[in-house]
């Protein structure tokens, strides 16, 4: 980030003046808005904590996708796969943008998504995040690598997903690689819960969603460099890569699109704690077309067809 965003979020943080921040996944572009944020430039709703009243949207949602092919994919997923077997990489977060059509616009899409994390940025994009990036409440900081989705109609779907060798090593490394990064800002890094599941709801279907939680001590004046902390954290491990530079590097080389604020992070300081997400489940505005944004992990022993149904399966609206 530049220094003037990383000193005016450590000057907030010091004068314990709340506010929210976004945060593309380059680290190039940072908004800053003191809080309450002005409500005809961005809504929001982290867990209840919002700047809105609540719209029903009435009329029922149509969304049309306009697939990337399977060809167009695997050729990318084929350069992963080099990458991987010449032990460049462990791990890697392959994303791509989807080309879609809807009679909701991008404000009507957030307010009828549900989501724990959701954010609209006029008329540039909305999110519906299930994903947290990291807490920070007293001296305690926490992170949640999110890893392995399945449709939870498939028979015996935990189990399946819990025991699938490929998502174990994905996880693990996941696990890794957000400990490595906790570990530059704070003591006593662990893991308080190692694969657990949690449920997402849509109107067409249910999927499990595999998250750990990894925790770690930091000084309790953590407040003064939020901005140097945020730096150092970025960006998200669990949507680059292990090793995480190497990873970096292979995306910007593979993908072909900028993914600018999709898998960025967005978080709220109240003051004296500090909740964040990533930015997945992403719709994007672009010279006035749609493009949802999505992805998965790629490790060496994970399946072309399954990975590209994976990136189709999370192209979708939580409403239900």
């Amino acid at each position: 980030m530049k220094s003037e965003h990383i000193q005016l979020m450590n000057q907030m943080g010091k004068e314990k003046k709340a506010f929210l921040f976004l945060i593309n996944f380059e680290k190039t572009d940072v908004k800053i808005f003191p809080l309450p944020a002005d409500n005809n430039k961005v809504l929001y709703n982290f867990g209840g904590e919002k700047n809105y009243q609540d719209i029903e949207i009435k009329k029922e949602l149509i969304f049309k996708k306009e697939l990337v092919s399977m060809a167009e994919y695997d050729a990318k997923f084929q350069k992963i796969m080099q990458n991987i077997h010449q032990g460049k990489i462990s791990l890697i977060n392959l994303t791509s943008p989807t080309a879609v059509e809807s009679n909701f616009s991008l404000e009507e899409i957030f307010h009828a998504s549900k989501a724990k994390y959701k954010l609209y940025l006029k008329d540039e994009f909305t999110v519906f995040s299930p994903e947290i990036f990291i807490k920070i409440s007293n001296n305690t900081i926490s992170t949640y690598p999110m890893k392995g989705t399945i449709d939870a109609s498939i028979p015996n779907a935990e189990e399946i997903i819990l025991n699938d060798k490929k998502e174990i090593l994905e996880h693990k490394d996941a696990v890794n690689l957000l400990s490595e990064d906790l570990q530059k800002i704070a003591k006593n890094v662990r893991t308080e819960r190692f694969r657990f599941i949690s449920k997402i709801k849509n109107r067409d279907r249910e999927l499990l969603q595999v998250s750990s939680e990894i925790c770690g001590n930091i000084q309790n004046d953590w407040a003064k460099n939020i901005g140097s902390i945020l730096d150092k954290l970025l960006p998200a491990g669990s949507i680059c890569g292990f090793p995480k530079d190497e990873s970096i590097k292979i995306i910007h080389e593979v993908e072909n699109y900028r993914r600018n604020f999709y898998t960025g992070v967005m978080g709220i300081f109240d003051g004296k704690t500090l909740d964040s997400a990533v930015m997945i489940r992403f719709i994007e505005k672009d010279n006035g077309k749609f493009f949802y944004k999505s992805g998965g992990g790629i490790t060496q022993n994970s399946e072309m067809k399954k990975e590209y149904d994976e990136l189709i399966k999370k192209i979708y609206v939580p409403i239900y």
